[in-house]
């Protein structure tokens, strides 16, 4: 996988992809979803979730420069038609995903850090969430990667905590949308 020559980006390592994907499974994740990979870089966990069976993923990237390699590793790893590139804040991407004709099973969340500080309701992270919620199958899963001192609220909308992990000095909450 291409990365680029500056610290623009953190991409996940392997081992720590490896793990997040085999806690995703006991979800029966990824085969056969829809996926949204959000604040996405270089693509990392949505070309995994496209090798590991997801259908269709849709990349939501704010640098142009990064989009450039992002491509490149989408078109390297032949998965063109199972994926979209949206170039935008994915804060303020979600006129762009509401039109989307299908809910999505899986969304990754994983701004940079500095953007994950404030988690209170009303903070930019907390309105991305509640808006998510409408936009995931009933159950859906979000994932949301922040620094390791970071720690999510419990509920979101209907959005709700059900798994939290740490790998080094990063954390992993999952959330799943409310049961209606």
């Amino acid at each position: 996988m291409l990365s680029p020559k500056a610290q623009v980006s953190r991409p996940i390592t392997d081992r720590v992809k490896e793990s997040l994907f085999s806690v995703l499974y006991k979800y029966d994740l990824p085969a056969g979803a829809t996926v949204a990979d959000l604040f996405c870089g270089i693509g990392s966990l949505g070309l995994e979730a496209l090798s590991r069976g997801a259908e269709f993923v849709t990349f939501v990237e704010q640098d142009k420069r990064i989009i450039s390699i992002l491509k490149k590793n989408i078109e390297k790893a032949g998965f063109v038609k199972e994926s979209k590139v949206i170039r935008a804040d994915a804060f303020r991407i979600v006129h762009v995903v509401e039109t989307s004709e299908n809910k999505y099973d899986l969304v990754f969340v994983d701004p940079p850090y500095v953007r994950t500080e404030n988690v209170r309701a009303g903070s930019p992270l907390a309105c991305l969430f509640e808006s998510l919620a409408d936009k995931i199958i009933q159950e859906g899963i979000v994932v949301v990667r922040t620094s390791m001192d970071v720690s999510l609220m419990e509920n979101y909308g209907n959005l709700k905590v059900i798994e939290r992990r740490r790998w080094g000095t990063m954390s992993v909450t999952i959330l799943r949308g409310k049961i209606s």
